[in-house]
């Protein structure tokens, strides 16, 4: 199929998301029971082993060690929800052919950065990388899956000092002087893969948002600013995405837990989510 005729496939079924909206509410409850309780969601259950993998799409989440000088929760945030629901959506509204095992539940992953199956995985997540740390294995592992054309999304870390941390690790991975961390323009591809959006919103944890009375900047103002960064290899594929001070991974967890937090967060979550794994399927 061509370029063009992709685009205008995929952007045939942009309606869909609207007219999902409100199936998805009663449907997030059903996908609690059915994949968090009646399945198996432990970390051994769902830690890719070299036959986990048979061609279809997988959520590839990444484990990091933990830096105690650091700010966040960990790499299990959002944990197992976020992966499944992610998953039944990519499913239901674009053409990739996600992996699901015999009882219909998505076959979701984790993966060591050491392991060989990380370089199975096309797409991995990483959340709270304000608490990452990267040891020298980690950094020379990582740095071999970016160069072979793998993808790292990065999200749900807030502040300048959790920025810092993460650029700092990072910087072991992909050294700024020959990979600088740059602003993603408005008019990149990624933000144009499937939907048009005119920014990436500043989504908060559902937890703040309540406690706040709908506040969306969890660290004030030194977080109040939303940043989409990118990290390009030398032929201008992003390699590392960043979504700093917003928590989209928390639009997709937490669909079915209030009506308003879905509405005001979770359809514009899934447009960012499904951008970003389009672009890189396609990239």
């Amino acid at each position: 199929m061509r370029p063009r005729e992709r685009r205008k496939l995929l952007h045939m079924r942009i309606p869909a998301l609207t007219l999902l909206a409100a199936a998805a509410l009663a449907f997030a409850g059903v996908a609690w029971a059915q994949f968090g309780r009646g399945g198996d969601a432990s970390i051994g259950a769902h830690t890719a082993r070299p036959n986990s993998f048979d061609g279809r799409f997988h959520y590839c989440r990444a484990m990091y060690r933990m830096n105690l000088g650091g700010d966040g929760g960990s790499w299990l945030t959002d944990y197992p929800l976020a992966d499944i629901d992610l998953s039944i959506r990519l499913a239901e509204l674009t053409k990739i052919r996600v992996g699901f095992d015999a009882a219909g539940r998505p076959q979701h992953l984790i993966v060591a950065l050491t392991g060989d199956e990380l370089f199975q995985c096309p797409f991995i997540m990483m959340q709270e990388v304000g608490r990452l740390f990267f040891s020298d294995e980690d950094a020379a592992r990582l740095r071999t899956y970016l160069l072979k054309g793998g993808f790292l999304w990065v999200d749900d870390f807030w502040g300048s000092y959790a920025w810092d941390t993460w650029a700092s690790q990072i910087g072991k991975v992909l050294p700024p002087s020959e990979y600088p961390i740059v602003d993603l323009p408005m008019d990149h591809a990624i933000f144009h893969t499937m939907f048009d959006l005119r920014a990436v919103p500043q989504i908060p944890g559902i937890g703040f948002w309540r406690g706040s009375g709908g506040g969306t900047s969890e660290r004030g103002a030194d977080s109040a600013q939303v940043h989409a960064r990118a990290i390009s290899d030398r032929q201008g594929r992003v390699m590392v995405l960043m979504t700093h001070n917003t928590d989209v991974s928390d639009s997709w967890e937490r669909e079915g837990e209030d009506p308003r937090y879905f509405y005001r967060f979770s359809v514009e979550g899934y447009q960012v989510a499904l951008n970003v794994v389009l672009y890189t399927m396609t990239h």
